[in-house]
């Protein structure tokens, strides 16, 4: 067995942080809905989902067997490679938060990963066999399903309620959507935290600290959980935004409708190790909620640039973690370089973001003059 060194030391605390990113990134996912409508307030609904996406964390390790154990050839991989990777996660990651674009955490880990193993290690050190069953596939055809089920969802909601006075159906799926958040955020902690439980295990195996095929290590579990929580509840509110106002005007009937397809499509895929872009599945169930209520009432314009995101993220974060790969392969410094452009990185993208605020207080705000709900400024009216 080897020994533990200050390079993995470095990757486990970088996966951690990618973790904490991917968790107030991807608040939008289980939250939106709910806060839009006025189900939960925005401050509650972000900490139920950080807790229940820390107890998600637990139920399934088959995700993060699949990332440690399937895209990438773990006896090429080095410390180096993943560490770089990470940091091209990270930065996609803070890009489309800054831009308010609900784009996939998941799949910014892949591209960031393969690319620095291309780099690093050669073409033949990524199984694209399994890149194309497992991520590629499921990125296609995840969101198609889950807009279908939740159209079927939302417009059987409208019809069995037909007859029944409005405010009462109002109180009862937002009840319901208390409910079907909640589903949402677990089923989120089952997907996600596993990602960073995977890059911690593939980190270990590589330092030869893990034999090769082992599953992940019960503190590798418990610190991805907890950090995919809190960053949870440090809440995206610019994603949040876009999805729960920026898409489509979703009422009660409509957040639970999404929620539930959503939790369903995740929940499935996490069973069969399918590493799936949760933030693509409730897009996609949001989406078909609005198609649902009115046949084609939703916002083309946003939709579309959030489409143009999810194209784009594999292969920005591939070449992101490519160059980082490149720069950190040539040593300690390098490694150094890299992790001072990050943080200097992020610091910027944070400062920028204080220039027009998106918090708690102003989430569902829609009067005019106030930051923008969608990527390109587009009123949620």
């Amino acid at each position: 067995m080897g020994t533990v060194s200050f390079l993995i030391v470095v990757v486990i605390v970088t996966a951690l942080a990618f973790d904490f990113t991917n968790g107030f990134h991807d608040t939008a996912n289980s939250m939106a809905t709910s806060i839009a409508t006025g189900a939960l307030a925005p401050r509650v609904a972000v900490a139920v989902a950080g807790v229940l996406n820390l107890l998600g964390a637990f139920l399934s390790t088959e995700v993060a067997k699949t990332i440690s154990n399937g895209i990438v050839d773990d006896a090429r991989v080095s410390a180096v490679m993943i560490f770089a990777g990470l940091v091209g996660a990270i930065l996609w990651n803070l890009v489309t938060w800054l831009l308010g674009l609900p784009s996939s955490s998941s799949h910014a880990l892949f591209g960031g990963l393969i690319g620095a193993v291309w780099v690093g290690a050669g073409m033949s050190a990524v199984n694209a066999g399994e890149v194309l069953e497992k991520i590629v596939i499921p990125a296609v055809a995840s969101p198609v399903v889950a807009c279908v089920v939740a159209m079927l969802a939302t417009y059987l909601a409208y019809v069995i309620t037909r007859r029944t006075r409005r405010d009462k159906v109002k109180r009862g799926f937002r009840a319901g959507q208390v409910g079907s958040a909640s589903l949402v955020a677990l089923a989120h902690g089952t997907n996600d935290a596993q990602k960073t439980m995977g890059v911690i295990t593939l980190t270990l195996i590589s330092g030869g600290l893990l034999a090769p095929g082992s599953g992940p290590p019960w503190w590798v579990v418990l610190s991805a959980g907890l950090a995919i929580a809190l960053g949870t509840y440090v809440g995206g509110w610019r994603i949040i935004r876009t999805m729960g106002k920026g898409l489509t005007d979703i009422q009660t009937p409509q957040g639970f409708a999404a929620e539930t397809s959503a939790t369903s499509v995740i929940l499935a895929s996490s069973h069969m190790g399918f590493a799936l872009s949760t933030t693509q599945v409730c897009t996609g169930s949001i989406l078909g909620a609005g198609l649902g209520r009115k046949l084609a009432h939703v916002r083309w314009g946003v939709a579309g640039r959030i489409a143009v995101s999810w194209v784009l993220t594999l292969p920005a974060a591939a070449a992101v973690g490519g160059v980082a790969a490149w720069v950190a392969d040539h040593g300690d410094l390098g490694v150094a370089l890299v992790a001072g452009v990050a943080v200097a990185a992020a610091a910027g993208f944070y400062l920028l973001s204080r220039r027009r605020p998106v918090n708690a207080d102003n989430v569902n705000d829609t009067r005019p003059g106030a930051p923008e709900p969608s990527p390109a400024g587009q009123s949620a009216r």
